[in-house]
């Protein structure tokens, strides 16, 4: 995927559109770490190699069509997957790809393969101080997106196979904000995690400063 020029144009251009409109970090960084995520689930639950490849490329590929439209990316996104591999990767892997990559922002289908809810989990747990690029502190204050993620100074995703839980383990720095914050724009998306687990046969938990609070 990182070879391939006209998926890295789509991505470079997509970064560079939100920085513009002042979100946080959605280029490389987030990227990586969210395709290292979702083929990490996708080994602990037993995936098979194909499916944990596919994990990786759906996630690697999800936010790249966000310089057409940050409303329907998600939908731009997987025609724009279709559009470079339609032609070299297998039809049934194609499809499998667009529709995680489709379903991954909002929820309009349930989830109907392992690839979509895993890259659910591992998008919708990207929270941490790096992907704030606002240097300024003061302007980091006014924006409760940019807070949340300086305030989160750890954030991890783990499997636990024997007890069927994947968990979101955060440290967060309640001296720059109040973990309600974190619930005030996150809630939607936790739920949405939870039914990605589900979906998998998996619990979905939620540990902020070592408390449970899913």
């Amino acid at each position: 995927m990182r070879k391939n020029s006209q998926i890295e144009e789509f991505i470079k251009q997509s970064a560079n559109s939100l920085t513009f409109e002042g979100y946080t970090d959605h280029g490389l960084s987030h990227l990586d770490l969210v395709a290292d995520r979702a083929r990490n689930i996708a080994k602990e639950i037993g995936l098979s190699p194909r499916e944990q490849e596919l994990s990786a490329i759906a996630s690697f590929c999800h936010d790249m069509g966000n310089f057409l439209s940050r409303t329907n990316h998600h939908y731009f996104g997987a025609l724009l997957f279709q559009q470079v591999f339609g032609g070299s990767f297998e039809p049934g892997d194609v499809s499998l790809v667009m529709q995680a990559i489709a379903n991954h922002d909002k929820k309009e289908m349930k989830f109907c393969s392992a690839v979509s809810a895993i890259l659910v989990l591992a998008d919708k747990s990207d929270v941490r101080r790096s992907r704030v690029l606002e240097q300024k502190l003061d302007h980091i204050r006014l924006d409760i997106h940019d807070r949340v993620n300086y305030a989160t100074t750890m954030s991890r995703l783990g499997v636990n196979r024997k007890k069927k839980v994947i968990s979101l383990v955060l440290k967060i720095d309640t001296g720059f904000v109040p973990v309600i914050e974190y619930f005030e724009i996150f809630t939607e998306r936790m739920v949405y995690c939870r039914e990605a687990a589900q979906s998998l046969g998996y619990k979905f938990g939620l540990v902020i400063n070592n408390f449970k609070l899913l």
